[in-house]
């Protein structure tokens, strides 16, 4: 409860404050959380785009050599599955400090580091003011953006049920954090939207009993550890495209003549799903050597994960807070004789 409290308090931040706080002199005066926070998404973005955009030359490559006959047809497919991982590496590796970087972001304003001053105050309510004199005007844009945050429980679904888990349903979470846009499908009317972007979902799972995930071949078996574990936690980092048909009951208004549509101002309700790729798996334990020592080891490695990713996902809500659940319909696991499929349930937050 105390973590979530603090990731609640700390991204509604994001909903009372704007890139680049100014004075109503038009003064900049401070770098805001927000501008902060969506310049680390942005440095993110960038990085999956050059790396995939570097993976489809490569592929192009070699796509040529096998139609030159230079390869063989499986020595095509091993180049690709070693090009592909290459890159996952890579951006694994050039988003981890970006990763430490909003970490680090999250907690100065936690501990109070990162404050609002007099002169952004007045700020806020001038930009609150253009901004109703702006939509007074012209009327909300058609296509709208937002900032995602979601956290909750996550746990399996093994055999078609979610009862009688290994793993523990307060103590396995997760988190989701990314960019949409929101578009208005019909011109003239405000119910229905598409709603599209890029999120990481951060996929936590706790076993019970003491017990810890060990690969074996090409299973990957929950056995029981042979010292007694302070934590065991396994988790899974995705980056994923999601894509929500989305139903927003918040209506328009007749103002000087003219037609203004908005969004977020009432019940919402998303039906949809997303696709994407594994970008990392890393098993953390915590326990106590011999010397009496607390020592935390992080293995990161395959774990015979699925490296691509699909489900399902729906939420349903009043303005930006919504209840938010997915579904990863294919398994977490590749090989593994029993399908276990990842479930994450909790709230969800667009702040627009």
């Amino acid at each position: 409860m105390r973590n979530f409290t603090i990731y609640l308090t700390t991204f509604l931040c994001l909903f009372l404050t704007k890139i680049f706080a100014q004075d109503i002199k038009g003064e900049v005066i401070t770098q805001t959380f927000e501008a902060r926070a969506k310049a680390i998404a942005e440095k993110i973005e960038t990085i999956t785009k050059e790396e995939k955009a570097a993976l489809k030359a490569e592929v192009e490559v070699v796509n040529q050599q096998l139609e030159n006959a230079e390869i063989s047809a499986k020595d095509a497919d091993d180049k690709k599955l070693q090009l592909a991982e290459t890159r996952a590496k890579n951006i694994e590796n050039r988003t981890a400090q970006a990763e430490q970087e909003l970490k680090d972001l999250v907690q100065q304003k936690v501990d109070g580091k990162i404050t609002e001053n007099d002169s952004t105050k007045k700020f806020l309510i001038s930009w609150k003011y253009n901004k109703k004199k702006n939509e007074k005007e012209f009327g909300e844009s058609r296509t709208t953006s937002q900032f995602v945050f979601a956290l909750g429980g996550n746990n399996l679904v093994t055999n078609k049920a979610l009862a009688h888990s290994d793993f523990r349903y307060f103590g396995s979470h997760f988190y989701e954090w990314g960019v949409t846009n929101n578009t208005r499908i019909l011109k003239e009317n405000n119910l229905l939207h598409i709603k599209y972007g890029l999120s990481l979902q951060y996929n936590n799972l706790r076993p019970t009993d003491n017990r810890l995930f060990e690969e074996n071949g090409k299973q990957t078996d929950l056995v029981e550890a042979v010292i007694h574990l302070k934590d065991s936690r396994f988790r899974n980092v995705n980056l994923v495209v999601p894509i929500h048909l989305e139903f927003d009951f918040s209506g328009s208004e007749m103002k000087d003549e003219k037609r203004i549509f908005k969004t977020h101002e009432s019940f919402r309700v998303g039906l949809g799903g997303y696709a994407g790729f594994n970008v990392k798996s890393k098993q953390i334990l915590e326990f106590e050597d011999a010397d009496g020592n607390d020592v935390t080891q992080k293995t990161k490695g395959s774990y015979n994960v699925n490296d691509f990713i699909y489900g399902a996902s729906a939420y349903v809500g009043y303005k930006e807070i919504s209840l938010y659940v997915k579904y990863d319909i294919n398994p977490l696991f590749k090989d593994n004789a029993t399908d276990q499929n990842n479930i994450s349930y909790g709230v969800r937050f667009d702040f627009n």
